[in-house]
């Protein structure tokens, strides 16, 4: 953890002093990085992917599905870009990177608040995004932003395909996407095996300004999150207003722990404009 925070500070000083960071150097120089590569230029960067496939989407089909993007306005907006500084803030001042979001029950919309929290940091200049899709018994990332099916971590578990096989980018700047495919069985005992483990500390120590969200099963659906925790900084717990219990509630605080909690995000909340609210 401690290599990781000092990463993470080299990498914003070099950008203050308008020096490539890691990322660029390794697209500069033939490395391994897939994506992205960017300008040289001290003000906003443009992302250009170079091995990461591209997917243009509809924003109509965004917006049917209550996904906010910057061409968009929303009245969501704003409050995604509380919970963004709130988490960016806390992250930050522990040196994290890696964001687990679950929800206590099924259909509380942690998967919506996964992407339309990523969009928002993503728009945030200093970091590129990875929205990836552990929920291996309701995949549904991929299902919100497409129609037709695309391959999944399902298959890089079967060893059928290669992440770089996988990963895309939805046509939102410096945003990556891991979609989930087909469900699996023995969910739990994939997201705490060797091979999980590996391709998720290759997922977050990559790129030093790179920061990883995981859309995971609901908490009390099973033990996934559990097996899946040891992997993750942290946790927001997605509940539903009028929905979640309060022994649920209870129950999810315990499962999760005071110390990986990172906060609660109350949805559906119905405000003032009659629109969903996020706190």
């Amino acid at each position: 953890m401690e290599r990781l925070k000092q990463a993470l500070d080299r990498a914003r000083a070099e950008r203050a002093q308008g020096k490539p960071s890691e990322t660029e150097r390794l697209a500069s120089s033939g490395g391994r990085a897939r994506e992205p590569s960017r300008s040289t230029s001290t003000q906003t960067r443009d992302v250009v992917y170079q091995q990461t496939r591209g997917i243009e989407i509809d924003p109509r089909r965004l917006r049917d599905r209550r996904i906010v993007t910057p061409s968009m306005r929303d009245p969501a907006e704003a409050a995604y870009k509380v919970l963004r500084t709130t988490v960016l803030q806390k992250m930050r001042a522990n040196g994290w990177n890696t964001l687990g979001v679950t929800g206590a029950r099924q259909g509380n919309g942690k998967t919506l608040t996964t992407l339309n929290l990523a969009i928002s940091l993503a728009r945030e200049m200093n970091q590129t995004v990875l929205v990836a899709d552990f929920d291996l018994c309701h995949p549904a990332v991929a299902r919100y932003l497409l129609d037709e099916p695309v391959p999944g971590i399902s298959d890089y578990l079967r060893g059928e395909k290669s992440i770089s096989e996988i990963l895309f980018n939805p046509g939102i700047e410096r945003l990556v996407v891991l979609p989930g495919n087909e469900p699996m069985v023995d969910s739990s005992e994939k997201l705490s095996s060797p091979l999980v483990r590996d391709l998720v500390g290759e997922l977050k120590t990559r790129y030093p300004d790179r920061f990883v969200l995981f859309d995971l099963p609901p908490v009390l659906a099973g033990d996934d999150v559990m097996a899946f925790a040891p992997n993750v900084d942290a946790f927001l717990l997605v509940v539903e207003d009028g929905v979640t219990t309060k022994d649920d509630l209870r129950r999810a605080y315990e499962t999760l722990g005071a110390s990986q909690l990172l906060g609660t995000v109350l949805n559906k909340a119905v405000g003032d404009h009659d629109t969903y609210a996020y706190a």
